[in-house]
């Protein structure tokens, strides 16, 4: 079973980005259909150093599915995003590639997927993606959301890089590996049992890219199970298999609000929920199937 890390915490000005592009590598009959990646121990989990967080995949897929739809002329967002987790996602080299899975010019869904190179040189697929793309329109005059952005945004509070205690939450993980990449602002959150918290990664997704608002996003999202759980990370591990984002709005910013709490059942699985904001407003909520179990 998962183990709490207790590693040393990470300083995040050793790494230029969560992954290294690389050259196809000799001899790959996939030529033209993958881009190979090398993640850097930016991407570490809290659960184990020798796995990724499953926060910079996500974010390396929506890439890899905005990268795929680039050259099409019809005017849709990203309204949906679900990342399943098919397996351990090692710190090995990795391939990802996506396709239009569903065209359409009112509606369309792109699939992705990654793959982790094994020890004899094949590779076996880790992750999978999906989104839905709708066609964009001007619905402003019945724009609604279910709640008003925070009251305090990131640059009316304090920040930290990771979580210190001094941002009021000490945890074992709260430097270990990606979460101490992540820059953190806490405020109030809804319900009043867990903070919102604001997040925005310190470092580019991909080594001499910049990084879209939506990839961003989608990178620190997988957070939602951590700082919405009231469990003790030395007596519990709660480890997400998923995680599907419904969207309002296309997020604006490097910034992204996670008001999230988790729902423990008695049978050994949960559910975190998250509210979403960018600094203007609501964007959507996020939910993930979490495997609870005792340490």
């Amino acid at each position: 079973m998962a183990t709490i890390l207790h590693a040393e915490e990470i300083d995040v000005t050793a790494y230029r980005a969560y992954y290294e592009p690389l050259e196809r590598p000799a001899g790959d009959p996939e030529e033209g259909e993958f881009e190979y990646f090398r993640p850097t121990a930016a991407t570490v989990s809290v659960w184990s150093s020798a796995l990724q967080h499953g926060g910079p995949p996500t974010g390396l897929l929506v890439r890899t599915m905005e990268h795929a739809v680039a050259d099409q002329s019809s005017a849709q967002d990203f309204s949906r995003v679900t990342m399943e987790i098919l397996g351990a996602i090692g710190l090995g080299v990795c391939r990802v590639r996506a396709h239009v899975s569903r065209p359409g010019r009112q509606i369309s869904q792109v699939t992705a997927e990654m793959q982790e190179q094994q020890g004899d040189g094949s590779f076996r697929t880790v992750a999978r993606a999906t989104t839905w793309r709708l066609s964009t329109r001007d619905t402003r005059a019945v724009e609604t959301a279910p709640h008003p952005v925070p009251a305090q945004t990131p640059d009316e509070l304090p920040r930290t890089v990771g979580f210190t205690g001094a941002d009021g939450i000490a945890v074992a993980w709260g430097r270990i590996g990606f979460i101490g990449t992540l820059e953190i602002a806490i405020t109030a959150g809804r319900t009043g049992s867990t903070p919102t918290v604001w997040t925005r990664p310190l470092l580019p997704l991909v080594e001499g890219e910049e990084l879209s608002d939506l990839a961003s996003a989608m990178t620190v999202i997988d957070i939602a199970n951590g700082v919405g759980s009231p469990l003790d990370p030395t007596q519990w591990s709660w480890m997400n298999t998923d995680t599907t984002v419904h969207l309002t709005n296309a997020p604006r910013g490097p910034w992204i609000g996670i008001d999230a709490a988790l729902a423990a059942g008695g049978s050994g699985y949960g559910a975190s929920f998250a509210d979403l904001y960018d600094t203007t407003g609501f964007v959507g909520r996020s939910a993930q199937t979490v495997l609870i179990a005792p340490q």
